[in-house]
């Protein structure tokens, strides 16, 4: 996953990592990980992701730049 778009999803919407986890049923060490490249989010993760920022899965992994 492209590491800055999560986290500039993120801080653009005001949620910390804490509430996005809380929001999404993840933990904010995964959104951690998830935005340094510690780990890839799954399939499932990813569309919670894209869902919750109204934006594509391809914009989140890097392979558009289109939201």
């Amino acid at each position: 996953m492209k590491n800055n778009r999560l986290k500039q999803l993120r801080k653009e919407k005001g949620v910390s990592q804490i509430d996005l986890g809380e929001r999404l049923g993840l933990s904010n060490a995964s959104i951690s990980r998830y935005e340094t490249g510690g780990i890839e989010p799954n399939i499932t993760t990813l569309k919670k992701l894209a869902t919750y920022f109204k934006v594509t899965i391809d914009y989140l992994v890097g392979y558009s730049d289109e939201r």
